[in-house]
């Protein structure tokens, strides 16, 4: 990773884990609690356009999605690639909030997951790769509400888009209201 901050905004200094021990911490939670994402892109007027979906992650923090042609967000990332991903849960059980620095709100730190990235259309053949693969790992836990769909119906009606994350931020993951940034690598 290029870069690595942690923003405690606390009085005194928290712990800064590893990079790696973060990430693979911050991984399982999007994979088993997480759930669904609120993903921005940004309209004609050029503001911020939200809506809630599923957005499936990579170990490299890409997110990889497979959704409907017919949405207006199509339109969007074509006219402007740039994207917020956003991930909000429940605070961590350990989760305190001993220091507000304005407003004392009594309760505990959320968990929360901030992915910037571009937009980025896929083929049609990396597209129904990224499908079958996602489908399969539903269906494999006794998820079989979403209908089956060929090859064909893949490509007819589904777009793919990946989100290159520029940069990650984490919150509710460390001490207090500790917030930890980096950067990704570049991937080719």
């Amino acid at each position: 990773m290029a870069e690595y901050t942690s923003l405690a905004n606390q009085r005194a200094p928290v712990p800064q884990p590893p990079l790696e021990d973060l990430q693979r911490l911050v991984l399982a939670w999007l994979r088993q609690e997480a759930g669904f994402a609120q993903v921005y892109t940004i309209n004609k007027a050029g503001y911020p356009v939200g809506r809630t979906m599923a957005a499936p992650v990579d170990d490299a923090f890409t997110v990889w999605m497979v959704q409907r042609k017919v949405h207006k967000r199509i339109g969007q990332w074509r006219r402007n690639p740039r994207t917020e991903v956003a991930w909000v849960g429940p605070p961590a059980p350990d989760s305190r909030n001993d220091h507000p620095h304005v407003y004392d709100l009594n309760l505990a730190i959320p968990r929360a997951v901030f992915i910037r990235g571009d937009a980025e259309f896929l083929d049609d053949d990396t597209m129904v790769e990224v499908f079958e693969r996602q489908t399969a790992l539903h269906r494999s836990r006794g998820w079989t509400k979403a209908p089956q769909r060929t090859r064909d119906n893949i490509v007819a009606e589904l777009v793919g888009v990946k989100i290159r994350p520029l940069q990650v931020r984490v919150e509710g993951f460390g001490e207090g209201a500790a917030s930890f940034t980096w950067k990704p690598e570049p991937t080719p």
